[in-house]
């Protein structure tokens, strides 16, 4: 049961609340079903003893307690005043607080030798009766159900059970592949199937994001149904970020899903959860240009700079059903980090892992997928999600031509920046200055990789209402693109020789 405190000092910091706030707050929270108490004076302990009780006594609703109260209260020239708010009282508004409290008016920092005493045979005394309580109860429990026990110690610790990739699948080869989000739901459900404590949904548009968790006995989350693994969060991208991260703060391994789009709307949550430290995963789909007749209004183009750019947030945008494969293993063993999951509402070719490079190599954020079959790579194509088959196909036709190139799947620029600097020059050697990356979004951040002399084929505008296959040639998706930049690149590159020295 949830007690919430509503603070109404009725200032703000440009000046009273009324220059812009007019809310009835009881009624509204009255309307949504709340408990709704109120407190006529902070200073008021029976009063607030009172409304404590009122809430303890509420077992089928949330309780709001208004409170009212004075900001500054006991400074004579700020009480009331927005001052008071947003700037230092300063040396002689203090020395009349205190005086109007009766403490000593030259004291600084006063503890008084009582008060740790208070606080220890008080709330010390009481957080050790609970703890010891609360372990007591636990050993009984252990002993009555060890399986669940272990499992509450597990999610606890953020550890996972044993076997819990088990049910996950390797994907076949396949030309026509299936979309990003459609691989993903099947792993997530693998996963949630051997661990318990995996739940989550949608803000409206889990038939979408393919978030929804269908095996038997997963259920919707309601309040005759407080097992249920299925969240609906309803049109709400904010606030569904802003409860899997307190879900999250409770150990439970929470998930929240939308289109990348609207990301901007949880933007504010999902920072947080960078800044909380909080492995929350957070489930973006219809990634790109790739949702076609939609339009530039749906169509993401800043959004995955824009996520890569909040520090301590890792962002994935894998490449095939195997990389969205080997992305959950990595994202199920994290347990500080939040991560931003980037899918694609298209199908995307499941790659032959036979003959390109194992979709494990995602666990280092970036990898050699192909190579020339002989000889040192002469310009490297480098892509994230649905354009590394793309960079594939046109590393292929080059192969033809005689050219040789590398291709660089990218999936995580976060957790290739955690490898060594011997690793990442491995994969993008130094030596090799012709660049191509690929990606369907802003260009913004590519130059870290293509350096200032690469090119990055990616958008530098707005989208537009069309089929996808018309959209990729418009703005430069094609195999023929990618491969006359690549030719470019090298010829850029090249040393500059006279017709007599060839």
């Amino acid at each position: 049961i949830l007690c919430w405190i509503y603070d109404n000092n009725k200032i703000t910091i440009e000046g009273p609340t009324d220059l812009a706030f007019s809310e009835d707050v009881a009624t509204r929270f009255i309307a949504y079903g709340w408990n709704v108490t109120r407190v006529g004076d902070a200073n008021d302990l029976n009063m607030l003893d009172r409304a404590f009780g009122t809430f303890l006594k509420e077992l089928e609703r949330p309780t709001l307690i208004i409170v009212d109260s004075h900001i500054g209260y006991g400074a004579p020239n700020k009480q009331d005043t927005h001052s008071a708010h947003g700037e230092p009282l300063g040396e002689e508004e203090i020395r009349l607080a205190k005086r109007h409290y009766g403490w000593p008016e030259d004291a600084r920092f006063l503890v008084p030798n009582d008060v740790p005493t208070h606080f220890q045979q008080g709330i010390g005394k009481r957080g050790k009766d609970l703890r010891g309580a609360w372990m007591a109860r636990f050993k009984d429990y252990q002993a009555k159900y060890p399986e669940l026990a272990g499992h509450l110690y597990q999610m606890q610790h953020r550890q996972l059970p044993n076997g819990w990739d088990r049910k996950v699948p390797v994907f076949p080869p396949d030309a026509k592949g299936l979309a990003g989000r459609e691989v993903s739901g099947i792993v997530l459900n693998a996963l949630a199937a051997t661990i318990p404590w995996l739940l989550g949904g949608a803000a409206d548009l889990a038939p979408s994001t393919k978030t929804r968790l269908t095996f038997e006995g997963a259920g919707d989350l309601t309040g005759s149904n407080p097992s249920g693994r299925n969240i609906h969060f309803g049109v709400r991208e904010h606030a569904m970020g802003a409860i899997v991260n307190g879900l999250s703060l409770s150990k439970v391994r929470p998930y929240g899903s939308g289109f990348l789009i609207f990301s901007d709307y949880a933007r504010p949550a999902i920072r947080l959860s960078a800044l909380m430290e909080i492995p929350v995963v957070h489930i973006f789909t219809h990634d790109s240009i790739g949702v076609g007749e939609d339009g530039p209004t749906h169509q993401p183009i800043e959004q995955i700079s824009s996520l890569r750019a909040i520090p301590g947030l890792m962002v994935f945008r894998p490449g095939d059903a195997n990389e969205i494969v080997e992305a959950w293993k990595v994202i199920m063993e994290l347990r500080h980090e939040p991560v931003v999951m980037i899918l694609s509402r298209q199908a995307i070719p499941t790659l032959d892992r036979m003959k390109y490079a194992s979709a494990s190599g995602l666990a280092k954020g970036a990898y050699v997928l192909a190579d020339p079959s002989d000889g040192y790579p002469e310009v490297l194509l480098l892509g994230t999600g649905s354009e590394v088959p793309l960079c594939v196909q046109a590393h292929e036709q080059l192969a033809v031509e005689g050219i040789k190139s590398r291709v660089v799947s990218m999936p995580s620029w976060e957790l290739f920046e955690q490898q060594s600097e011997d690793y990442r020059r491995s994969v993008i050697p130094p030596d090799v200055p012709a660049r191509v990356s690929v990606e369907q979004a802003s260009v913004f951040g590519w130059g870290s990789y293509v350096g200032t002399e690469g090119h990055s084929i990616g958008m530098k505008s707005f989208g537009a209402s069309a089929p996808l296959k018309e959209l990729a040639k418009k703005f430069g998706f094609t195999v023929e693109h990618v491969v006359a930049a690549a030719k470019a690149q090298i010829a850029r590159h090249q040393p500059h020789t006279t017709i007599a020295q060839r």
